[in-house]
């Protein structure tokens, strides 16, 4: 395969770094877009403590296949200037879209091959673009379909019943304290793109949009083909809402639950918790996953079996 060093032009003239993937032979390519998740994540979904690899392996599956793909530094990451404390979740949403364009403007590509692959806050972007009609076909991994504030609900009571039994008292006496929702309060009645919370910076503006969008929204305006992943280990996002993706969506829709599957898309025979997450940061992103988005991915942007 062979990468090049691109430049996603956004609406306020903030650019983005990322690298297009291009494999072997001559194009027109078919491509997708590689979305992650939340916080302050580079082209290859890592954070500063946190390496995760994503963007590497999806891009080196998706070369094997025949498949161009394109990933960028967040604002505030990697080449990107900006601030990541200080950008909406709904300018996360604005700045995929250029980076589809980009992707259907450059000469080695397909423009009505285009796709897009997301992974948790990803995934949810994904679901947009699919809704408004930017991609032909979407892979939605670790993707959530209701409201933020019930989906953030849910994580918080599963992460923290995950733990040992003496790591999750003090969560539940600081749950029963009511601290918890008094912080939800003051930032969903802010306006600040910032808040201080307990010492630490927090970014207001992305939460508050974030808490108020219900996915199901752009879920049930979906026509094109939707792959929706969840795995039966995940912590962070039910997969039991898979059920209401696959309801919800107009066109063709496939899910899948792998029973071992974590929300860190590997895989453990364990219970999973937030203190096995170093280690299965140095496991590979699951194999089985990437055949999967790969050879479900190809003929919905080729056209092709």
């Amino acid at each position: 395969m062979r990468e090049t060093a691109v430049t996603v032009h956004t609406g306020d003239d903030t650019p983005l770094g990322g690298t297009l993937t291009l494999p072997e032979g001559t194009g027109p390519f078919p491509a997708a877009l590689i979305l992650h998740g939340s916080g302050p994540l580079d082209r290859d979904g890592n954070a500063p403590r946190i390496k995760a690899d994503l963007g590497p392996a999806l891009a080196s599956a998706l070369a094997r296949e025949g498949m161009a793909s394109l990933r960028y530094d967040r604002r505030g990451t990697g080449s990107t200037p900006g601030d990541w404390r200080t950008c909406g979740y709904f300018d996360n949403r604005t700045d995929a879209a250029a980076a589809v364009q980009l992707l259907k403007s450059h000469a080695d590509i397909d423009p009505d091959g285009v796709g897009v692959i997301g992974h948790s806050e990803g995934a949810l972007h994904a679901m947009g673009l699919a809704a408004g009609g930017d991609v032909a076909a979407a892979v939605v991994l670790a993707g959530y379909a209701r409201s933020g504030e019930s989906a953030l609900s849910h994580q918080v009571r599963s992460v923290r019943e995950s733990l040992p039994a003496p790591l999750r008292l003090p969560g539940r006496l600081i749950a029963a304290s009511g601290l918890p929702s008094r912080l939800l309060n003051r930032i969903k009645a802010g306006s600040a793109d910032r808040e201080r919370i307990a010492g630490g910076w927090v970014n207001a503006r992305w939460m508050r949009e974030m808490l108020a969008h219900d996915t199901r929204e752009d879920l049930a305006s979906i026509r094109v083909p939707v792959l929706a992943v969840t795995g039966g280990k995940d912590l962070q996002v039910d997969p039991d809402d898979l059920e209401e993706i696959a309801r919800l969506v107009q066109g063709e829709v496939e899910t899948h639950r792998p029973a071992d599957l974590t929300h860190l898309l590997r895989r453990t025979p364990s219970e999973p918790t937030l203190l096995s997450y170093r280690r299965l940061l140095r496991e590979p992103v699951d194999p089985g996953l990437l055949t999967l988005v790969t050879t479900w991915l190809r003929p919905r942007l080729t056209g092709t079996p």
